[in-house]
């Protein structure tokens, strides 16, 4: 992926990795558009961050996606990279049919959200020379996180999603890649006020993820340091141990 020049579209990108992401990619002269469902909080970005346009957007209602694809791609046609980065992250415990709303709540938000705007917009992003989608997943789609079930299924399944995209668009224009977070000290399950030093600060995050982009264009998963220990447990062979250490510190 190149990391200059393009118009990009960041949906849940009002805050956390997604505004961190939507503001290194405006101070690398790209333009950016964050899409989010709350218009006051979009405008507040717009108004400090220029480079950044809001768009509204909520990921979880198809028309409201079907929307959004019509309006930026009216008023930015030459948009050619699209980053799925809007997710929730919620425990839940299955000794209980109890879970069962924040399940499908995060699997209409991480999963079919993630799929309909890739529907959404992969024919439109074929028609350009030189375009992106870039789905998010994390660690945890890898080794589970034992508080967040769904959560860790949602995000294994669009990895999943993720390398066949690859596959059956090998024959266009469209790079499809993989960012794989770790725990980043955002507030996605209140991981800013973890004083552990388990959650990686989100500069440094965001610092290896754009030198990642920059450095090794041709990585099809974008991986800091981090994760590498979920993403690689079961080839390690000490996937149990890596779960049960997870488990045992949430």
């Amino acid at each position: 992926m190149k990391t200059t020049g393009n118009t990009i579209l960041i949906t849940g990108g009002t805050s956390g990795l997604g505004l961190g992401l939507a503001q290194r990619f405006a101070a690398a002269d790209n333009k950016v558009i964050v899409a989010g469902r709350r218009a006051e909080l979009l405008r507040d970005i717009e108004a400090s961050n220029p480079g950044i346009t809001g768009l509204e957007l909520d990921v979880a209602d198809p028309t409201s996606i079907a929307e959004a694809f019509t309006k930026v791609t009216a008023s930015d046609p030459e948009l050619n990279v699209v980053i799925t980065m809007a997710g929730i992250m919620q425990p839940e415990d299955l000794h209980s049919a109890g879970f069962l709303e924040t399940a499908e709540k995060t699997i209409t938000t991480n999963l079919l959200g993630t799929i309909r705007t890739i529907a959404a917009f992969t024919e439109f992003l074929q028609t350009k020379p030189d375009a992106t989608i870039m789905t998010v997943t994390s660690g945890l789609a890898y080794t589970p996180l034992a508080l967040t079930p769904t959560y860790n299924a949602t995000k294994a399944a669009v990895a999943s999603f993720t390398d066949i995209l690859r596959l059956q668009l090998a024959d266009t224009s469209v790079e499809v890649l993989e960012l794989v977070p770790p725990a980043v000290a955002t507030t996605l399950l209140g991981q800013d006020q973890d004083d552990s030093g388990r959650a990686m600060p989100v500069d440094e995050f965001l610092d290896e993820v754009m030198s990642i982009l920059t450095e090794r264009p041709d990585e099809k998963q974008v991986m800091v340091e981090r994760v590498k220990p979920l993403r690689y447990s079961e080839a390690n062979g000490n996937y149990d141990q890596v779960m049960q250490t997870l488990a045992g510190s949430h």
